[in-house]
């Protein structure tokens, strides 16, 4: 019986380095001012105010900004930055695999694509 009161005292203490009330407002205050930024140059500057165009700078800032969001939310609402090193790297080693086969999957597809049509053994009809 005593061995189960000294887990139960256990948990309780295992999650005092993590997040109180004010940290999760203060996370959710950074999240909510990078979401009111992606609006505000959407909304604003791209179609209202016409002060930047469609194009690669606008595709840059929301890829950015969304990165840094979803930075937010798995270290701290997925507990991540609070995990040892070693279950970070790895997880981290797995996501930068998939985004690379991702990204060479977009790669070939595209030069497949485009060498099927230009093809004389192969033409569109």
């Amino acid at each position: 019986m005593s061995q189960y009161h000294d887990n139960i005292a256990h948990g309780e203490h295992a999650h005092e380095g993590g997040m109180d009330k004010k940290a999760i407002w203060r996370v959710f205050g950074v999240l909510l001012a990078l979401t009111c930024l992606e609006f505000l140059i959407a909304l604003g500057f791209v179609h209202h105010w016409q002060i930047l165009a469609k194009g690669a700078l606008v595709n840059t800032i929301y890829i950015v900004l969304t990165l840094v969001k979803a930075y937010y939310i798995v270290a701290f609402f997925m507990h991540l930055k609070f995990e040892k090193s070693s279950f970070i790297v790895t997880v981290a080693i797995v996501f930068i695999f998939i985004i690379y086969f991702i990204v060479l999957m977009l790669v070939e597809g595209g030069y497949l694509a485009s060498a099927f049509q230009e093809h004389q053994l192969f033409p569109n009809k």
